[in-house]
């Protein structure tokens, strides 16, 4: 962890069916500007909650193709005036990628669009998912009914995502959150790699809507299956599919939709 996660704010609860103004104290999650460096190349500024900074670096480098974890040499993170910096020290090789995609993007989360300026980048082929699991409906059960106890910042201020990775029982072994979805799967990614979990053992639970970003992350990260409990988009459908991601979406307690299940991974 590093920085704050909420703090307390006055606020006002006005009744609006019926009477219950009062006066209270309303803990609400921290949004900072996080700066991101490679060997001292600004590379992006994202807005994100200040906590589990190093794992979010990890992740966000094996999200954008930058380096394998195994060659980031240092990571250093930096309280700033205003924000936090984030310092990633790589090879001399790994540099050049660096530079080609270095951009100064400030956005309200890491939606990986920032700064790419043509759709044949932002749609360029995905690797194929080569990753199989064998799961089932009851072990998606398990991990929806379990997730709330792995959202401490969620349960204090209800304004944050989660994403959690899961055995093909169900059963949560890691959890990272942030106000941002991206940076939360960023975060999740990169606590697996530090921890020398393989996420192509399990399956991703995310609190949130599947964008097309989520599945490609997931997809990079050699996952073969992706959970979200809300809707995708037409984009995330056709980008799971493509690579052999197996997609379910609108998760709830009593059902759930599954968009691409290429290899029959849930029974």
């Amino acid at each position: 962890m590093s920085g704050m996660l909420d703090r307390p704010v006055a606020a006002q609860q006005l009744g609006l069916g019926e009477p219950g103004d009062a006066d209270l104290l309303r803990r609400i999650p921290i949004e900072a500007p996080v700066a991101i460096e490679y060997n001292g190349i600004g590379y992006a500024v994202m807005m994100a909650t200040p906590a589990d900074l190093e794992a979010y670096a990890v992740g966000l480098t094996l999200a954008e193709g930058i380096a394998r974890a195994d060659e980031i040499e240092d990571i250093g993170v930096h309280p700033i005036e205003g924000g936090w910096i984030v310092r990633v020290t790589l090879p001399p090789e790994r540099l050049e990628t660096v530079i080609e995609r270095a951009r100064t993007r400030v956005s309200e989360s890491s939606c990986g669009l920032c700064g790419i300026e043509s759709i044949e980048q932002v749609l360029r082929p995905l690797p194929p998912v080569t990753a199989r699991i064998a799961t089932s409906r009851a072990a998606i059960a398990k991990a929806l009914a379990a997730l709330s106890d792995h959202q401490p910042l969620s349960a204090a201020t209800g304004a944050v995502h989660a994403a959690a990775f899961c055995t093909p029982d169900g059963r949560i072994v890691a959890a990272r959150e942030d106000v941002g979805r991206h940076n939360a799967l960023d975060k999740l990614i990169g606590a697996l790699a530090l921890d020398g979990i393989d996420p192509a053992g399990g399956f991703i639970l995310l609190s949130a809507r599947c964008s097309y970003e989520l599945v490609e992350k997931t997809v990079r990260a050699g996952c073969p299956m992706l959970v979200t409990i809300s809707a995708p988009t037409s984009l995330a459908v056709e980008r799971a599919a493509a690579a052999g991601l197996t997609l379910v979406a609108l998760a709830r307690a009593d059902n759930a939709l599954v968009l691409s299940d290429p290899h029959g991974s849930i029974v």
